[in-house]
Parts: C-alpha cells; structure tokens; sequence
C-alpha cells in the first residue's frame, strides 16, 4: 500500500488520523520515529524555518514544494497531507499547485478560501474570496491531478469574518465541489466544534492550535464527535523554538555545560536521524583498508 491509499485507508476507519505539523528534513524524521502514521506539512513552520518570517502569505509555490520534496523522503511510506495556502493564486496556479504537489509525493493537498494575502488562521484580519470562486478552484484542482488517491482538502476561513453559519454553508458548497475533506478553520466555541461533522458526509478536518482562536478539546472527544484527521501544525516548530531560545539564553549566560537546558547527544540526534541505516549500509559495502590501497595502487 502507497501512502496515498493508506491514507485513505486510516480515513475510512473514521478514527481521527492524527497528523502533527512538521517543516523540514529534522522534523519529519522525528515524526516518523515517534510511530505516526500521518504527518502535515505546515505552511507557518515552513515561513518560519525557510524565510524567518511569519504566516502572511510570504511562501511560494516553489519554496513549498521543495520542502515537500524533502519531507516525503524523509518520510517513506508515511502520507504527508500539505498545506498549499490558496494554491498561489488563480484556477490555472492552482492547476499547477497540484501538478507540483503531486509529484512532490504529498498525499493530501489542502487548498483555502482565503484572499491573498492570506494569513494564519489564526490571526485576525482575514479576508475571504467569493464561495463560487473557490469552487472553481476546487474544480481545476480535480482536474490537474492525475491519481484518483490524491486528497484534496477544502479550507475555509469565513467563519471569523463573515459568521459561523456563513462558514457552514460554504463549506457544504465545497463539498458538493469535490472536495474529499472538509476544513472548517478556528471554530470559536465547543457548541460549533461539535456541529462541523453531523454536517458532513466527507471526513472533516480539526485543527489543534493552543492558545488560537478555538477552545481546547482532546482527541477522544474529537473522536466521539466524528472528526477524521486532527492535525497539530505548530507542534514540532513551536517547541523547537521555545527550546532554541531557551539554549540560546543559557549560552549567553554561560550556562550553556551546565545541563540547564536539556538537548540530546550527537550520537542520539544522529540515530533519530537515520545513523544505523547508512552506518550498515558503509560497513556491508565498504572495501577493506586494504583492498582500497591496492585499488589505489
């Protein structure tokens, strides 16, 4: 099984697939060894790992995909699902977003509703586009990809600027668009959490973002409701942040030998990144010191 069909195999179970966020080559191979069985491309970590900067629609398509590219090696048979903003632009950008997508080996695509510059979810200010517009997006997207088991995810962000019912009805039109999952981002209230899948018959996404806009819930209840993919987006890299700076603050006070702050020894870090793999593979296909000096001979 690809990681595309076993990802629409964990959908069909109806278990919440939990996706955590992961930005880079570091973050996937810890994802991967912790034993998850998804992983989700975030488009904040990638602004924030690549660019250093935050998630107001500073990424490109190019910039995103070649951080796909390096995410799906890392994982193997493990489905990425990717973030993909508003798809870069038009119907015909977001044609080419899929196509680069897809042969990137991400699994999942998750296209929004957002006007560019799109923001995070989370952040106030958005602006959204009209719901048939988006539709047409969703169209052209069905149409570039070329492997049925490629998801594709509708987002829509019109809940904070144009009301929860408003939301709802767009992303039922998204549904009967095509869309193979259904993102309803940042509901404000548990009453709305527990809503958003009796509305659907497509699995529908949550998003898990604490201190965001929406109330906290853990997954067992995300389960009873009937969610089927969790994703925790700024996990990994908001971690990875607090730790560097924790590090970065001991070592200005020179604390940095001390064991103030926790970190994992060069061998540790290079096992969690493969170190026993390529360490057997040298030693079964290495020649001997002394074959090399008569080759060299």
């Amino acid at each position: 099984m690809n990681p595309r069909q076993s990802l629409r195999t964990q959908l069909a179970e109806r278990a919440p697939v939990l996706a955590p966020g992961v930005y880079d080559g570091l973050s996937a191979a810890l994802v991967r060894n912790a034993g998850f069985s998804a992983a989700y491309m975030t488009g904040a970590g990638v602004a924030a790992s690549v660019l250093g900067r935050p998630d107001i629609g500073l990424t490109t398509l190019t910039e995103m995909r070649q951080a796909a590219e390096r995410i799906t090696a890392v994982l193997g048979d493990i489905p990425l699902i990717a973030d993909a903003d508003t798809g870069f632009g038009n119907v015909a950008q977001v044609y080419r977003t899929v196509g680069e997508y897809e042969r990137a080996g991400v699994s999942a695509i998750q296209l929004e509703d957002q006007a560019f510059p799109k923001r995070c979810g989370h952040l106030d200010g958005k602006e959204v586009i009209p719901a048939q517009e988006f539709a047409a997006k969703l169209h052209a997207a069905q149409e570039a990809r070329t492997d049925e088991d490629f998801l594709i995810i509708a987002r829509t962000d019109a809940l904070a600027p144009l009301g929860f019912d408003e939301a709802l009805r767009r992303a039922k039109l998204y549904a009967q668009a095509g869309a193979d999952l259904i993102f309803v981002e940042a509901p404000q209230t548990m009453e709305q959490i527990r809503r958003i899948p009796g509305e659907f018959d497509v699995p529908c996404l949550f998003n898990d973002v604490p201190r965001g806009h929406t109330p906290a819930v853990d997954h067992a209840t995300l389960a009873e409701l009937g969610y089927g993919l969790v994703i925790a987006p700024g996990l990994c890299n908001g971690a990875a942040a607090v730790a560097i700076d924790a590090g970065l603050r001991a070592l200005r006070a020179g604390k940095h030998n001390t064991g103030a702050v926790p970190q994992l020894s060069p061998h540790e870090l290079f096992d969690a990144l493969g170190l026993p793999f390529w360490e057997d593979l040298r030693q079964r296909h290495e020649l001997p010191v002394e074959d090399v000096a008569a080759a060299r001979a």
